[in-house]
């Protein structure tokens, strides 16, 4: 239904088209991998954190009942494992990697979805099909898009994204403490809505080679 036959007398227009989905491909990929590497580095700041390899500030590493803390050990569990490896990995460091990281990742992400609708419009202005494919890609990056914006900064906590900031951790970090419903919305906002990211960008990218293939099996026939 939506592959459209391409006319053979008008093929420089058809390649001028697929010059064009040439570049925005390139940059789809350039912005996937982009996406893909500061979500992984978002969502490992978040253990580091949450298992205690990186302390945050206030918050204490959990010891087994029964046994004391010593001054020093105490002193040193501040530091955090990572830091005691590294030597200066500490979580003022590493709020900055997650700054950095989620205002790359808020960018990318959108230039992403952007790409994807540009690939959208040269398939439907060139007539090139594989339309059902390239649409479905396109709600796809948009719904990510929409999960990855960081919208608690507009609305509140009862509306969230994605993208956090290290104050937001060590809010998310307190009420942790406070109850098993707590601890599961905890869990749901930090590692269950990235996985949903993840899932809705792989997906995203498999529809738009299904696409690609698309437009050079109809290319061959003609």
């Amino acid at each position: 239904m939506n592959d459209i036959p391409v006319n053979p007398n008008n093929m420089v227009e058809t390649s001028d088209s697929l010059e064009a989905i040439g570049v925005f491909r390139t940059w789809k990929n350039i912005f996937f991998v982009i996406v893909l590497v500061c979500l992984v580095l978002s969502q490992a700041a978040f253990w580091a954190v949450d298992m205690h390899l990186i302390e945050a500030p206030g918050v204490v590493p959990p010891v087994a009942e029964g046994t004391t803390v010593p001054p020093a050990t105490a002193e040193a569990a501040g530091k955090g494992f990572m830091g005691g490896l590294v030597g200066k990995l500490d979580f003022e460091l590493l709020a900055r990697v997650i700054g950095v990281a989620d205002g790359i990742l808020i960018v990318s992400g959108i230039l992403f979805a952007l790409t994807i609708f540009f690939c959208l419009m040269v398939s439907l202005v060139g007539r090139l099909g594989g339309i059902n494919h390239i649409a479905r890609a396109f709600i796809l990056s948009l719904v990510m898009a929409a999960l990855i914006i960081p919208w608690q900064r507009l609305f509140g906590s009862n509306v969230v994204g994605v993208a956090y900031g290290a104050d937001e951790l060590l809010r998310w970090l307190d009420a942790k403490a406070e109850g098993m419903p707590n601890v599961l919305f905890y869990y749901l906002r930090f590692s269950g809505l990235w996985l949903i990211v993840l899932l809705l960008m792989i997906v995203t990218q498999v529809r738009s080679a299904r696409w690609s293939k698309s437009i050079i099996r109809r290319l061959e026939i003609i």
